[in-house]
């Protein structure tokens, strides 16, 4: 079973390894302040001795109406949207093959389709990184918007976690 943790000093960031040096340094540099800011939470999967196998981060944000599918805007009564932002989504090129990252990003809808329920979040957004993650959100029901940014709702989500 999968067990996500909220990143902490105790994890060692500095061994992770990905494809994606942006990924890599965000973990290493970035993600605790975020948290300690409270701008971003930072979720991993952890192997034995605080090794990171992968981590995604979520925070809040916002997505014009005007952006989201016709069919969705009549369901939604404000100009600018509350949204639930997959930031990163990054596994250790040690587990690649493992079905880590489809892992994770079950686990990041489902913690954002859950906490949806006590702050209005009426969607997932993320910013893939490339064509290749492109396509890996894709395969998972996200509709791409303008300027490269994909999206999810959560009516998506609850179909497939509950």
């Amino acid at each position: 079973m999968l067990h996500t943790v909220a990143l902490n000093s105790s994890h060692k960031k500095n061994s992770f390894s990905c494809e994606e040096s942006s990924l890599e340094v965000y973990l290493k540099r970035q993600a605790g302040q975020d948290i300690r800011r409270k701008v971003a939470a930072c979720f991993i999967l952890e192997a034995e001795g605080g090794i990171i196998k992968g981590y995604y981060s979520l925070s809040a944000d916002s997505v014009d109406r005007a952006l989201i599918p016709e069919q969705l805007q009549k369901k939604l009564p404000y100009k600018n949207l509350p949204v639930t932002l997959l930031g990163r989504l990054a596994r250790d090129v040690q587990y690649k093959g493992q079905g880590i990252g489809e892992l994770l990003l079950a686990d990041a809808l489902r913690r954002a389709y859950e906490a949806s329920s006590t702050i209005g979040s009426c969607a997932v957004v993320t910013d893939p990184i490339n064509k290749k993650a492109a396509a890996f959100y894709e395969s998972f029901g996200f509709i791409s918007l303008e300027r490269g940014r994909m999206f999810i709702p959560m009516d998506t989500i609850k179909a497939s976690v509950v």
